[in-house]
């Protein structure tokens, strides 16, 4: 089973480098960051740690993680994870298994089932993606947790979808769409840690909000479609 890392990242110099190499040595056949607009040396400290490095100039989690998706070569899974440090990538392995067992089509890692460092995720963050993970598992029948962004996914599924959501939207979204689509979804349980650096996410109060936005409305704009 031949498997890429997508690791979107902006402004990630101080932990980029450590995600990298943590990846399991003979797993993986390559690791693609994509740098979204960086103005620090992301880019560079990922190529040194033997990164191959693509630009997405439009900002946006969902706009990286398409472009790193696109930047693919000849993968059977494609595997997303932060660029902050948060995600353990060593825990790699237990997300491929579901997939290489047939078990599964598509595993989230859940934060809120594993191991959580003190202060990693905000109460709000913890709450709303609970909540979310509900109202899922009610609309769509799936068995998860969390809403994570450590995820392997079969590239052939992924690329089925049809991604649309350019921003926050991307993970909710493909959970949704890959939920309608009868697509096995597993979930395992990974651990988190606390990111180095502000998060562009639940560290701001736009990005706070542009998140709750879109995990509440995605979903329920396709629980409403035929």
């Amino acid at each position: 089973m031949r498997v890429s890392v997508v690791i979107p990242a902006c402004n990630e110099q101080d932990a980029i480098a450590a995600v990298v190499k943590g990846l399991p040595p003979g797993l993986v056949q390559e690791v693609i960051v994509v740098d979204n607009g960086s103005t620090d040396a992301t880019a560079q400290r990922a190529e040194k740690a033997g990164a191959r490095v693509v630009k997405e100039s439009r900002r946006g989690y969902g706009a990286a993680c398409h472009k790193g998706l696109m930047a693919v070569q000849k993968a059977d899974v494609v595997v997303f994870l932060d660029g902050d440090n948060s995600d353990d990538p060593a825990e790699l392995p237990f997300l491929l298994a579901p997939i290489e067992s047939g078990r599964a089509d598509l595993v989230i890692g859940s934060r809120l089932s594993g191991a959580m460092e003190p202060e990693a995720m905000p109460s709000h963050a913890r709450l709303g993606n609970r909540l979310v993970a509900r109202f899922l598992c009610s609309a769509y029948k799936v068995k998860i947790s969390d809403i994570g962004s450590f995820r392997a996914v079969r590239k052939s599924v992924l690329l089925s979808l049809g991604m649309e959501q350019m921003t926050f939207g991307w993970p909710v979204e493909m959970l949704v769409k890959a939920a309608r689509r009868g697509a096995g979804i597993v979930e395992v349980p990974v651990s988190y840690r606390k990111r180095i650096g502000i998060s562009k996410v639940s560290g701001t109060v736009r990005g706070t909000i542009l998140t709750a936005y879109y995990m509440l409305w995605i979903p329920l704009r396709y629980a409403f479609r035929d």
